[in-house]
């Protein structure tokens, strides 16, 4: 009983203590502000010789926390232009008031956007601040950036040529394979496309000389049929698709990607010719050949040159002496259309003349769409004054 009346007695004492004792109060921290930010460069087209150069560097105020500055927590944000940030790139920087950029680091992030080299876009930056916990963050003022993303070395060295062979394919296991049809259009300096008639459940390969099985490009394991990466000798052979019908192939040095899809393309022609009052034979068919039959130059591409003459029009046939198909533009009255533009099969109008007679250059791929409509089975062409 005396051990409790002594606990109870230090309870009170220490009770009246703290009643006494006044604790001073708590420290109330302030709001701190947006920063402003600023950069030391607003066009950039950098070289690959700056690669490892700074090349922009981001500053920006104080946001005057109630904080060591040493904590303070800045996020500069990096994105497309018009996008509000949603697929931003960001870099974390801590206690100082700037952040520099090598051309390296941001030509990365340009490409990871799919911008084209040597192409100039604009990109939004921002910069976010914080304390260190990432409390009171306050997104700063929006600037823009007018950037080039430059052309840097490609994964895996193009070739000059590019066939396909394998039971996937018409000519199957036989090499040298069938030519012009499974040889791959080179359309950049970097890309090769093509389009084949290729069986379900079977494989092939690519291969830089026609004939020769010295070197091939290849996949490792386990590569889905509809693409991925690929590499120059590789072990194993592409997967091709599941189900037979015709097939778009386009195969990206650049990045060492390729890509295996349905054809939603005009019918692709084995022969193609030109009918029309703006060339030699008039509308007679079938037409005069070879002057007015085009030459096939791979699995996609043709070509004809031959004198236009002004201010009338054509159309080309994939059965010479046949008006049962053709090959048309949709609407002949788009400016412009008499240099280049996109066709169709079987659509309703017939291509327009040049304004100028004389010798023409007409080229065709039959890989390339009309990004403008990609849901129409449109192909490329462009017709060349020479």
């Amino acid at each position: 009983m005396k051990n409790i009346f002594k606990i109870f007695i230090a309870a009170v004492i220490v009770l009246f203590y703290s009643a006494c004792h006044k604790v001073d109060d708590l420290p109330l921290y302030g709001n701190g502000s947006a920063v402003v930010l600023s950069t030391s460069s607003s066009v950039i087209a950098a070289a690959p010789a700056d690669s490892n150069n700074t090349i922009v560097t981001f500053s920006w105020t104080s946001p005057q926390y109630a904080q060591d500055s040493s904590l303070y927590k800045f996020v500069v944000e990096i994105d497309s232009a018009g996008r509000n940030f949603t697929k931003e790139v960001t870099k974390t920087v801590t206690g100082v008031l700037s952040a520099s950029m090598t051309a390296k680091e941001l030509n990365n992030i340009l490409l990871g956007f799919g911008f084209a080299f040597n192409t100039q876009y604009t990109v939004d930056v921002r910069v976010t601040s914080s304390y260190g916990n990432n409390n009171e963050q306050y997104k700063s003022n929006t600037i823009q950036l007018q950037v080039t993303p430059y052309k840097v070395p490609p994964k895996i060295i193009p070739p000059a040529h590019l066939y396909i062979v394998g039971n996937a394919t018409a000519g199957g296991w036989n090499n040298p394979v069938p030519v012009p049809s499974q040889e791959l259009a080179l359309v950049d300096e970097t890309t090769f496309m093509g389009v084949f008639d290729m069986s379900g459940g079977n494989q092939y390969l690519l291969l830089p000389v026609n004939g020769d099985w010295s070197h091939k490009y290849a996949v490792g394991d386990n590569q889905p049929a509809e693409g991925g990466d690929f590499g120059y000798d590789a072990a194993n052979n592409f997967t091709g698709p599941a189900t037979g019908g015709m097939y778009l192939i386009v195969v990206d040095f650049q990045h060492g990607k390729y890509s295996l899809t349905p054809y939603t393309g005009p019918q692709l022609p084995t022969d193609l010719f030109m009918v029309g009052d703006a060339t030699t034979g008039g509308w007679n068919n079938p037409v005069p050949v070879p002057d007015q039959q085009f030459t096939r130059l791979n699995s996609v591409q043709f070509e004809l040159t031959l004198p236009i003459s002004a201010g009338h029009q054509y159309l080309f046939l994939p059965v010479n002496g046949s008006w049962s198909n053709k090959y048309a533009v949709a609407d002949n009255s788009i400016p412009g259309l008499d240099a280049g533009g996109y066709f169709g099969y079987n659509f309703g109008a017939n291509f327009p003349g040049p304004a100028l007679a004389g010798n023409y250059k007409i080229e065709l791929n039959f890989a390339l769409h009309d990004p403008a409509a990609p849901t129409a089975a449109t192909a490329k062409f462009k017709t060349t004054k020479l």
